[in-house]
């Protein structure tokens, strides 16, 4: 008996040809196959192999990088008698159609799994991020399960155990945690500082996701305390910046908007500080900030500072637009309206008060 041997009496027609090659002992039981055959064919110099407690590679040469992936979601699978069926134990959210994975086979027809989650360097691998690793490299591969499971980290699959599960998004049929939270699970296990803020600096620039998200994902694993992940944060962060700001230029060039003094300090004649700002058209007094704040410990007394500097700017009577680098990204035309109508609604309004207008210091 091989890999190629039909198995009786279920049909596996249903699973592409990388699954028929990595199978449960659930499933090969439900296909007629007993223990001892099973343990038989897994003997050394024999057939198969036991790639992973339960899970069983029906070839003896070494595991592809898809065949490992499909092995550890089989080991971390919540019902192993569901899983032999082909039923998930819970319905998976359906994410969006990724690209193929470096491993993966065209056409192969996508496997649901019910809770387990790929996520750090392997799910960065099918986020297609050119600084992960390939999958064939990974020593481990980390995969996300509910945290009241009872499970161990066991040859290449390492357990993570969380209190949520993300949602996931459907990767050549892999569920896949979303950018921001493999990233914070790749941090955690990384060392190198220069590894993490690659990581972190492809996010951004290939547009995976948000600075904040990421942020947010590291403070909620509580790994802002490590110094060499506070120092990719502190790069990816003005990465972050610089790419907003160059969308910001975009949108005034691109949409028509008249010119504005750009990245500038104001305050009262003689009097005090009001606040830096990224645009400002003096004659309609429109003040435009782009709010890239981030999730971290000052949260809230930031997001006060914010609040207290635009109830101060709008009783002088200047009209301000706070613009987040999301929505710059995903709709900008949308943005430049906004400003617009606010350039456009100023000669209905009453003069603002005199301000200064100084370079950002």
């Amino acid at each position: 008996m091989n890999h190629n041997t039909p198995l009786s009496p279920r049909p596996l027609h249903h699973l592409s040809d990388v699954q028929r090659r990595v199978l449960s002992t659930a499933q090969l039981r439900a296909h007629g196959v007993s223990t001892s055959e099973i343990n038989e064919q897994c003997r050394p110099g024999g057939a198969w192999q036991q790639i992973l407690p339960g899970v069983v590679l029906l070839h003896p040469g070494p595991p592809t990088g898809e065949e490992r992936l499909h092995a550890v979601l089989k080991y971390a699978a919540r019902s192993p008698l569901r899983a032999a069926q082909g039923i998930p134990a819970q319905p998976a959210p359906a994410g969006p159609a990724g690209p193929a994975g470096r491993d993966a086979e065209a056409g192969a027809a996508p496997q649901r799994y019910a809770d387990p989650v790929i996520t750090g360097l392997a799910a960065l691998t099918l986020h297609r991020f050119s600084s992960a690793p390939p999958l064939l490299s990974l020593e481990h591969i980390d995969v996300l399960v509910p945290r009241l499971r009872r499970l161990r980290s066991s040859g290449c699959a390492r357990i993570v155990r969380t209190s949520v599960m993300p949602a996931p998004e459907q990767i050549t049929g892999f569920p896949v945690a979303p950018v921001a939270r493999a990233l914070a699970d790749a941090a955690r296990e990384l060392a190198d500082a220069g590894a993490v803020r690659g990581l972190l600096t492809e996010a951004v620039r290939g547009g995976h996701c948000e600075p904040a998200a990421v942020v947010r994902e590291l403070t909620q694993a509580r790994l802002l305390s490590r110094p060499h992940v506070v120092d990719a944060v502190n790069s990816l962060l003005a990465e972050g910046r610089a790419i907003a700001e160059d969308r910001l230029y975009r949108m005034v060039r691109e949409n028509g908007l008249p010119d504005p003094v750009w990245n500038v300090d104001l305050r009262l004649p003689g009097g005090p500080y009001l606040g830096g700002l990224d645009a400002y058209w003096p004659e309609q007094a429109v003040a435009l900030e782009l709010d890239t704040r981030t999730p971290r410990p000052d949260e809230d007394a930031l997001g006060s500072e914010y609040a207290r500097k635009r109830e101060h700017l709008e009783r002088l009577g200047i009209t301000v637009v706070h613009i987040t680098p999301r929505k710059l990204r995903d709709a900008m035309e949308q943005q430049a309206a906004v400003v617009r109508t606010a350039l456009m609604a100023s000669a209905d309004r009453d003069p603002a008060a005199y301000v200064v207008v100084l370079p950002r210091s």
